[in-house]
């Protein structure tokens, strides 16, 4: 068993957020959690989306195609199967509990399509913003199958699969410069409480996508299909959960850029004329060349 972290005092819970339902690829019905509107505020951070469906007609068209520039994916498949291939000539199937790390830097081209035709389609993308200094290095590509995960496990039942960053002793699988990410997927009994140390410098926030959840000293309710934006108090060393039944809780953080952002669908730049190039780039064929 992992000797669990241990906080002296909890961020609070500075707002509850409830997600936007829309469509995006070929027509994928989804909830975008972390919008535009937000990206200031939990700054790296720029969009979280949460999927899930039995229904084929709701993810089976799939995300053709598609260019990226300036930022990193993050793709967690909770439950099915999605074909990753890009113009770097990275390939890859996703399955239950996989990652996609995927770094679009000055340009790659890639599709995520289906390989199901029924059954749950689950998980969540997140988009990391990367610093300026980085947004016109190489693209790169890297699936980290889910027995390649960490994992920390405490006597209380309790089991931390750590994507990137460290919690309760663990190393996760993912460690990046400069934006320092904490992602963490939280499996937490009912009854029982998780302390997760966070810089007191890091936007951070969770979404709960089982059960419920009270978080913070103050114990605030955060109920499923909820993300909770945590306050940047300074004397708060970290986050404080209590399950009240059988939850699964994502919690992410990461050190600010504090960098303009510019984005116009999938590139994210810093000026409007990167973001004039990107397009021309993209134009001429030479985004991912």
């Amino acid at each position: 068993m992992t000797t669990p972290d241990t906080i002296a005092r909890s961020r609070r819970i500075e707002r509850l957020v409830a997600g936007m339902a829309t469509s995006d690829g070929a027509g994928v019905r989804l909830t975008r959690v972390l919008t535009q509107p937000l990206q200031r505020r939990l700054d790296p951070f720029l969009m979280l989306d949460a999927f899930r469906s039995d229904d084929p007609d709701d993810y089976i068209a799939g995300f053709p195609a598609h260019p990226h520039r300036g930022f990193e994916t993050i793709t967690y498949m909770i439950a099915g199967r999605m074909r990753h291939r890009d113009s770097t000539g990275g390939e890859g199937l996703l399955n239950n509990g996989d990652v996609q790390w995927m770094t679009a830097a000055r340009g790659i081209i890639h599709s995520e399509m289906p390989e199901q035709e029924d059954g749950l389609m689950e998980g969540f993308q997140l988009w990391l913003n990367l610093p300026a200094r980085d947004k016109m290095q190489a693209a790169a590509y890297r699936d980290i199958p889910s027995a390649s995960i960490p994992e920390a496990r405490l006597a209380s039942g309790a089991r931390v699969r750590v994507i990137a960053g460290r919690s309760q002793g663990v190393d996760g699988a993912m460690q990046r410069p400069v934006t320092e990410p904490l992602v963490l997927d939280i499996h937490l009994p009912a009854g029982q409480t998780l302390a997760q140390p966070l810089p007191a410098g890091h936007n951070a926030f969770l979404y709960v996508y089982r059960g419920e959840v009270k978080a913070g000293p103050d114990a605030q309710p955060v109920t499923t299909t909820r993300m909770a934006i945590l306050d940047n108090y300074a004397d708060a060393d970290g986050v404080s959960i209590q399950a009240d039944t059988d939850a699964r809780i994502l919690l992410v953080a990461g050190r600010p850029l504090g960098e303009p952002i510019a984005q116009y669908g999938p590139f994210v730049m810093n000026t409007q004329a990167e973001l004039e190039q990107a397009l021309a780039d993209y134009r001429d064929g030479s985004l991912a060349a």
